[in-house]
Order: structure tokens, then C-alpha cells, then sequence
């Protein structure tokens, strides 16, 4: 494994658990123990799941589900008006508690974020007890929870903030990496959705060991660009540095099918799966935008994008979704079959609630999903 940058380095990736609905339990004892779903309505047309409560997780409900899906899977779910206000000045008080630790914090949303603590200011030294006094901090202070994954780099940081929910904290050493990588389930991976790690297993490859046996060559022959990616971080690879103060550019998602698309009900079937994704980051997110755009692959590689702009911002799945449908039409005259679409939102506002009016956007990540 390639060290030569990653040991000097103490990565910590928190990740508040259920954060929206965990802060509406606290906040409402009506809630505490019920299984609730922050955002959407049974009766909403497109309205989407921003987060779930653990209660409601266990039926199935997730984020980005259509409500109305949700509510077939849950029958006493209750469906609580999303208040980011409130969420914004919970996340506030967070990157308080994380600042007394570090100035390099990179949020990637209100709920989560990065941490190098490789040089701490309080001169603790182990990054394994500052994950947990920030845990700590966070409960008593906030009465939330949060897990937290620590490790030499962001990716391997990530994945282990996920292993233990909820109030969890995993470790992951360098000596351990590179076994903890192989044994690791493809769908595990950061950025391998459904579809990519369904193309995967047909391929034979189920676990990080099996990448491992894949040259360079053949993963980005299989996956694109993103090949490399997969090549490198199988070996714990990971040199990216922890980013303060990343402004979002645009939200988007996209899907490679495993099998190209020659139907436009297929197409639109994909698209909605599609306007689901980036609804949801825009919901989680606060965020409206101006400039819906999709990207189509065809299946000769050539690649194309058509736009369509607003006079005001929009952050709804049925105004993404009936944007992107004419604009695949637009694009549709040759017949020819598609292997990848995409859609993104862009040009953004902050939804400032109870307004009705935007201001500057919030300081986070570019969000850009394979087809999680």
C-alpha cells in the first residue's frame, strides 16, 4: 500500500444519525419512539423522503423514497414538515464543537463532514479520543447522536462511520486497511450504487478482494474514469486532503446501465429514479437552483447535454423530472441507444424558509452520485 502520504494524516468522518428526524424526536416528545419521515405527505404528488427515523428504517422506508411508497411500507408513518431553520442552527452548533479540535473541517452537508486532526489543537494527539469526545460533546450538549469513522484518509474514515449506527465509532488502522478493503462488499463502497454494483456482481466481482485481482486497464475498460478510482482505493489509497469551506456548484446524479436503453418508458423510468437523487439532496440540502441539465451517453461513447433555465429557483422533483423528459425528447431524433443519463440542477439560491426568498449558498460539497 502506497503510504507515503497517507499515515501523516488522522482523518475522522462524523456522521449525525438520522439528523432530521432524530432533532424533530428531541424536539417533540410525540415523536420519540414513532417511526416518522422528515419531508414528503402521503397525498403529495413527487414528494420524497428527506430522512427517516431508525423506527421507520426498520420497515424500509429510506431517503429519496417516494412518500407515498414509504407510507405503503409503514402504514402508521408520520409525516413531519421538514424545519431547516432549526437544522441549520443544530449544524451550527456541531462545527462549533468540531472547531475546538481543528480548522480543517470539510462539511459535505448539515450532517456530516470530514475532520484532520493530524494536528489537533488541543495537542490530544489520538484521534480515536477526539472522535469520542466530540461524540460525547454532541450528546450532552445537543442530546443527538452521532458515529464517527476514523482512519489515514477520507474514504476509509467514511465507510467506517457507517459500520456501527447509530452512536457508533470504528477505527481502522493502517495495518488493517488494506484486509478491511478486500473483505469489504462492493455495494459498501462509497459512490457504488445499486446499479453499478449490480454490474459488478454479473461480472463476478462481490468483495474488494475481487476488484483486487482487476488491472487498472480493465476497471476503466468496465467503469470509466471512476476505474481508477476503484483501483487505487481496493489498495487504501486515498491522498485527497480535507477541503475547508467547498462551495456547492451543483447537485446531480447519473446512471451507467448495464444494458443500454432503447425505450423512452425505460428512459423515463430512468429519469425518475434520477429526479428522486438530486430531489433529495436539494431537500437534505436547503438548496434550490435555476438550470436543470441533462447528460446522455450514447452507445458510442458520444456524450451530449441540453439545459433549460428558470426565471426563478426550483427545487421540486416534479419540475425537475418534467424538465428533463423534453429535453431527453430533444435529444431522442437518431434513436440511437443510450447508456447513461444524468441530470443536474445548478445556479443556485438558498432556500431561505418561511420567505420565499434566496439568499447566497451554503458552504458544502459538490454533490455528484453515480446512482445511489
Amino acid at each position: 500500500m502506497d503510504t507515503t502520504q497517507t499515515t501523516r494524516r488522522k482523518i475522522i468522518h462524523i456522521d449525525m444519525d438520522a439528523f432530521y428526524a432524530s432533532v424533530e424526536q428531541r424536539d417533540n416528545p410525540l415523536y420519540r419512539g414513532k417511526a416518522i419521515a422528515v419531508g414528503g405527505s402521503p397525498e403529495g404528488r413527487g414528494g420524497v423522503v428527506a430522512t427517516a427515523s431508525y423506527e421507520a428504517r426498520k420497515f424500509g422506508v429510506r431517503s429519496a423514497m417516494p412518500s407515498k411508497r414509504a407510507q405503503q411500507l409503514c402504514p402508521h408513518l408520520i409525516f413531519v414538515r421538514p424545519r431547516f431553520d432549526v437544522y441549520k442552527e443544530v449544524s451550527r452548533r456541531i462545527r462549533e464543537i468540531f472547531a475546538r479540535y481543528t480548522d480543517l473541517i470539510e462539511p459535505l452537508s448539515l450532517d456530516e463532514a470530514y475532520l484532520d486532526v493530524t494536528v489537533d489543537k488541543l495537542g490530544i494527539g489520538s484521534a480515536i479520543e477526539i472522535a469520542t469526545q466530540i461524540k460525547q460533546s454532541i450528546k450532552e450538549e445537543l442530546q443527538l447522536t452521532a458515529s464517527a469513522g476514523v482512519s489515514i484518509n477520507k474514504f476509509v474514515a467514511k465507510v467506517a462511520s457507517d459500520l456501527q449506527k447509530p452512536d457508533g465509532l470504528t477505527f481502522i488502522g493502517p495495518s488493517a486497511i488494506e484486509a478491511f478493503m478486500e473483505q469489504l462488499p462492493v455495494e459498501k463502497f462509497h459512490g457504488v450504487g445499486k446499479v453499478t454494483a449490480d454490474k459488478m456482481k454479473r461480472m463476478g466481482l462481490f468483495t474488494g478482494a475481487d476488484l483486487k485481482k482487476m488491472t487498472e486497464q480493465q476497471l476503466l475498460q468496465h467503469f470509466g474514469k471512476v476505474g481508477s478510482f476503484y483501483y487505487r482505493i481496493v489498495r487504501g489509497i486515498d491522498n485527497r486532503e480535507v477541503q475547508p469551506h467547498r462551495e456547492t456548484k451543483s447537485a446531480g446524479a447519473e446512471d451507467t446501465f448495464p444494458h443500454d436503453l432503447t425505450s423512452v418508458e425505460d428512459m423515463h423510468a430512468e429519469l425518475e429514479k434520477l429526479a428522486e437523487a438530486v430531489c433529495r439532496r436539494l431537500e437534505r440540502h436547503q438548496l434550490k437552483g435555476r438550470t436543470v441539465t441533462l447528460k446522455v451517453k450514447y452507445n458510442d461513447f458520444r456524450q451530449i447535454t441540453r439545459n433549460q433555465s428558470f426565471p426563478y429557483p426550483i427545487n421540486d422533483y416534479e419540475t425537475i423530472l418534467e424538465t428533463a423528459k423534453p429535453l431527453l425528447a430533444g435529444t431522442l431524433a437518431q434513436g440511437q441507444p443510450i447508456r447513461l443519463l444524468g441530470i443536474t440542477l445548478s445556479n443556485f439560491g438558498e432556500l431561505n424558509q418561511g420567505t420565499g426568498k434566496e439568499g447566497p449558498s451554503p458552504q458544502l460539497s459538490l454533490f455528484n452520485f453515480d446512482d445511489e
